[in-house]
């Protein structure tokens, strides 16, 4: 595997940001590449606490990614909520169009639905599914582990004195959620459109604050025709439960096979 920090200027955020990519082994690449020699691609997201090195530094993704011929990709968006914030910068835009034109031009990357891949955990799992559902006809599956899923419910009970609910007025506003925002709205659109959908994959532990927010995700996409895995069980809102599920992400997500 080859490990990557790479640092750019983004002409979106007007400001240099780092990335941390994960490639597979040449040999391993190329049996895993598709014609025009580019490979499966997992865009990785960090949550509310952590920046685009701590999937690297507190799990074992890199060999738990080695022998599945798939890079993954690991930006940084601050505490943005993959969002364009109403007082700050513009994250969104820049994970959705300028991100993924730079790593496929800095790296052999693969643009098609079938071979990209998006998840993430708690607030990055919020940015995921938010991603897969927003753009379906980019990702062929989505995972979240532990994500915040009911954002707008979030909302509503934000604390003045507690930073993440401070951080949910920058990136949204004050109003109500917008339902661009809003994962229980997607999903049921998603679902009624017409277009591809993705599938998805949903992890959360009995113990974690955000177990709430996904079962009520989970009933709202029992109501669709929506393709969710769901993996409920003992666990915290920690890194020895997301070690395990990025585990149980790669082995479900449809890469294509190495040939």
């Amino acid at each position: 595997m080859a490990l990557i920090t790479c640092e750019f200027f983004s002409e979106t955020l007007t400001l240099t940001v780092p990335i941390t990519v994960i490639l597979p082994e040449r040999r391993v690449m190329e049996q895993g590449a598709d014609a025009d020699g580019k490979c499966p691609v997992l865009y990785l997201l960090h949550g509310f606490s952590d920046d685009q090195s701590m999937w690297v530094r507190q799990t074992s993704i890199e060999r738990y990614a080695a022998n599945k011929g798939i890079a993954v990709v690991m930006p940084e968006v601050g505490h943005s909520f993959y969002n364009d914030m109403v007082y700050g910068n513009r994250y969104w835009t820049f994970i959705t169009k300028e991100l993924p034109e730079v790593v496929q031009t800095y790296f052999p990357l693969s643009g098609k639905r079938e071979a990209n891949f998006v998840a993430g955990l708690s607030m990055g799992g919020y940015g995921a599914f938010k991603w897969a559902l927003r753009c379906p006809e980019r990702f062929a599956a989505a995972a979240s582990l532990s994500g915040v899923l009911d954002i707008g419910s979030r909302v509503d009970r934000a604390d003045a004195e507690d930073p993440i609910s401070t951080a949910f007025k920058l990136a949204f506003g004050e109003g109500d959620i917008s339902t661009e925002n809003d994962i229980l709205y997607l999903v049921t659109e998603v679902d009624k459109s017409e277009g591809p959908k993705p599938i998805l994959f949903q992890a959360c532990g009995t113990e974690d604050g955000l177990y709430a927010d996904n079962i009520q995700f989970k009933e709202t996409c029992d109501k669709t025709h929506m393709d969710l895995t769901t993996h409920f069980g003992p666990g915290g809102h920690d890194w020895g439960y997301w070690d395990e599920q990025i585990q149980h992400v790669l082995e479900w997500l449809p890469i294509p096979s190495l040939s």
